[in-house]
């Protein structure tokens, strides 16, 4: 009699990844909400950052789009390094870069399957002390990267999972229900992509940090409040469309008209307010 092999449970795979590149980029880089100094405090704090120059910390940024993390990253630790697969994205990141005098900072092209690529290019064995991934984690297949991480990460430096917040068209009030109906119209399906910010995502990713071998995974949420202003909005959805589908040039104002035109009347003349809730993901080796 023949013993069936016992079941081997399917590893969910990642999205394929769209095209960011041309405007996409610059809208990324110019329209994209940064990162409040607590986020960039508490990754310092939970992981021991050192940023002496000569024998401080390595970190890398996956997925680092146009710099967002990267560069107030940068401050905390000796060297970080930015790994994305769009090289639109990483000429806005260097720009920025150079904007700012960041001068600590290499531009890597790559996607997480690069990662184990990374101990032949690395020194000490063990060099990471922090890899952060924003909301670009939903392109990945964190199961495998975190098993990848895990011996390229020093003792008491760890990973973390960033969602800055919820996408535009995802949140809970008025105004972004309204957006939401505007681009399914548009686009002639549902908008619902959550960016890796969907509860369930974050066990998922929580769960495979541990199976990983990760320890001390928590979760911390800081929360601020914030407004966005029509250009900023508008700005922020061309950021998260795939260059293909973005309008053209010329048929943008007529398009921002619409989206504008089916929001309600901003609440404060600033613009329209939106709770942020940035949460942390973190596990340690």
């Amino acid at each position: 009699m023949t013993t069936p092999a016992p079941a081997v449970p399917a590893v969910p795979t990642a999205p394929a990844r769209p095209d960011f590149s041309g405007d996409v980029a610059a809208y990324y880089a110019e329209h994209r909400r940064g990162y409040p100094p607590p986020v960039l405090d508490a990754l310092r704090d939970t992981f021991a950052l050192d940023a002496h120059p000569g024998i401080g910390d390595l970190a890398l940024d996956l997925g680092c789009g146009t710099g967002q993390l990267a560069l107030p990253l940068a401050a905390h630790v000796r060297t970080v390094l930015g790994l994305d697969p769009e090289p639109d994205m990483l000429r806005e990141a260097r720009a920025a870069a150079d904007r700012a005098g960041v001068r600590n900072a290499l531009w890597l092209l790559g996607t997480d399957a690069d990662v184990p690529a990374l101990a032949a290019l690395l020194p000490g064995g063990r060099p990471l002390a922090l890899t952060v991934i924003g909301n670009a984690i939903h392109w990945m297949r964190p199961e495998e990267l975190f098993r990848a991480l895990h011996p390229l990460t020093r003792p008491g430096g760890g990973v973390a999972v960033i969602a800055n917040g919820t996408p535009v068209w995802s949140q809970d009030t008025d105004w972004s229900r309204a957006l939401r109906a505007a681009l399914t119209a548009h686009f002639g399906r549902p908008v619902s992509a959550s960016c890796g910010t969907a509860a369930a995502e974050r066990d998922r990713y929580a769960g495979a940090l541990t199976a990983a071998g990760f320890t001390d995974v928590r979760e911390t949420v800081l929360a601020y409040e914030d407004v966005l202003t029509p250009e900023r909005l508008l700005g922020t959805v061309y950021s998260a469309i795939p260059a293909p589908e973005l309008p053209a040039p010329a048929d943008r104002p007529a398009f921002a008209a619409r989206l504008l035109a089916a929001l309600p009347e901003p609440p404060t003349p600033a613009g329209y307010p939106e709770h942020v809730r940035v949460s942390l993901l973190t596990g340690r080796v």
